[in-house]
């Protein structure tokens, strides 16, 4: 039976913060519209969405950002599931993570925010931790720089020569969550890559 998914990528709103590292969970969100054609309109729970299918007669999915920022993002996620009754085991966050090298996902269910802020907001807001992740990895700063100026840089001239490839990652591995489940999507993009 076909389910909605809510697709949220973290991120801060405005052009200051849309090629930052701390946005790449808007970018990857993007993608997935873009893949389908669908542009993205205003939402009374003070965000943007794109209501599309993973493929015709599939999964239902709203593709949405947040117009706040991004440690007080639960709003938003919190009002949007409400609004199209989807449960929290059905909300997608994508968000960037200081905590794995660049160029890397990790996907998970539950357990500790790590110290993002917006996922401690979104689970504050939805009661539960108990959610899919697609963690984008950001990796950590060099040298001395503090995380948090860190997060909020765009992409180094390095980066963004493999970043298309990045995005195109995550928004397959939401699809595969999707489609297929957590495990197959973790054995898929957890393994090694060439």
């Amino acid at each position: 039976m076909a389910q909605t998914w809510l697709i949220v990528g973290l991120g801060n709103p405005g052009p200051r913060y849309e090629a930052t590292r701390h946005n790449i969970g808007q970018v990857v969100v993007d993608e997935l519209a873009a893949r389908r054609g669908e542009t993205f309109r205003a939402h009374k729970a003070n965000a943007r969405v794109a209501e599309t299918w993973l493929r015709p007669g599939g999964d239902k999915l709203v593709l949405a950002k947040a117009n706040t920022f991004m440690n007080v993002s639960g709003g938003p996620v919190a009002g949007l599931a409400k609004f199209y009754g989807i449960d929290p085991e059905h909300v997608v966050v994508v968000h960037d993570e200081l905590d794995i090298p660049f160029d890397t996902l990790k996907l998970k269910v539950g357990g500790g925010h790590g110290g993002h802020n917006g996922v401690r907001d979104v689970a504050k807001a939805l009661g539960t931790a108990d959610f899919p992740r697609v963690r984008v990895g950001i990796g950590r700063p060099p040298g001395r720089q503090d995380p948090a100026d860190w997060v909020l840089d765009p992409f180094g001239a390095t980066e963004r020569a493999t970043l298309a490839n990045l995005v195109a990652d995550a928004a397959d591995a939401v699809e595969m969550l999707v489609d297929d489940g957590l495990v197959a999507a973790q054995q898929r993009w957890h393994a090694p890559r060439d």
